[in-house]
């Protein structure tokens, strides 16, 4: 079987958009554009990533007391951002936007479902109580299917899509990450993310740019 190209959409859930508990700027501007390559023949493989967290999340500023979002705590010995409760298993807020064709879709990898560890990547979880980064699955199950190369879009930009592509890297695949259909929670570090996401090996283009 000849190898196979991957799309990842990551975590685009009603939560990151506008109106969301944690809204990425702009981020439904990505819409139109991530429809459009799920609806594209040009990937054999589609997956999303779903971040899909209990109520006692470690990551919620609501579980630690006096604590507020956006604090960083050590958890695990490792920084941890804490935010506002979202994406909370079962709420609408948690479920894949409804506008967008998942039914194109061959596999959802929902992450951040153990209550002890956060987890931004689509093929990793952050790192829990015994000092590693448990797999989710996804480079598997990627591999069983030929993939060599994913192409990542989704939300947001400077926390799960970066770590997603990093991982990508790291897990042997060739990676394109669609700059113009993610979207940063602080975008004035953009720059900086671009040069160390390339710098990692992660090939960056615009949705025009992509080949079919």
């Amino acid at each position: 079987m000849a190898a196979a190209r991957a799309l990842i959409v990551v975590d685009v859930q009603p939560d990151f958009l506008p109106g969301g508990s944690l809204p990425v700027g702009e981020g439904d501007a990505i819409i139109p554009g991530v429809w459009e390559l799920m609806e594209s023949n040009a990937f054999p493989v589609k997956v999303a990533t779903q971040d899909w967290h209990p109520p006692e999340h470690a990551s919620f500023a609501s579980n630690h007391d006096g604590a507020e979002p956006l604090e960083t705590i050590r958890l695990h010995g490792h920084d941890q951002i804490l935010w506002p409760d979202h994406c909370v298993q079962g709420t609408p807020g948690a479920e894949l936007y409804p506008q967008l064709p998942w039914t194109r879709v061959d596999a959802v990898i929902r992450k951040g479902t153990d209550p002890r560890v956060d987890s931004y990547s689509g093929f990793r979880n952050n790192w829990g109580p015994g000092g590693d980064r448990p797999p989710t699955g996804l480079a598997g199950y990627l591999r069983e299917r030929d993939v060599e190369e994913v192409v990542i879009c989704g939300l947001a930009r400077d926390f799960c899509v970066q770590w997603t592509a990093e991982d990508a890297v790291e897990a042997g695949f060739r990676t394109t990450l669609v700059w113009d259909l993610t979207r940063s929670v602080d975008p004035s570090g953009d720059d900086e993310l671009r040069s160390a996401l390339e710098e990692q090996g992660v090939r960056i283009v615009e949705k025009a740019e992509l080949t079919p």
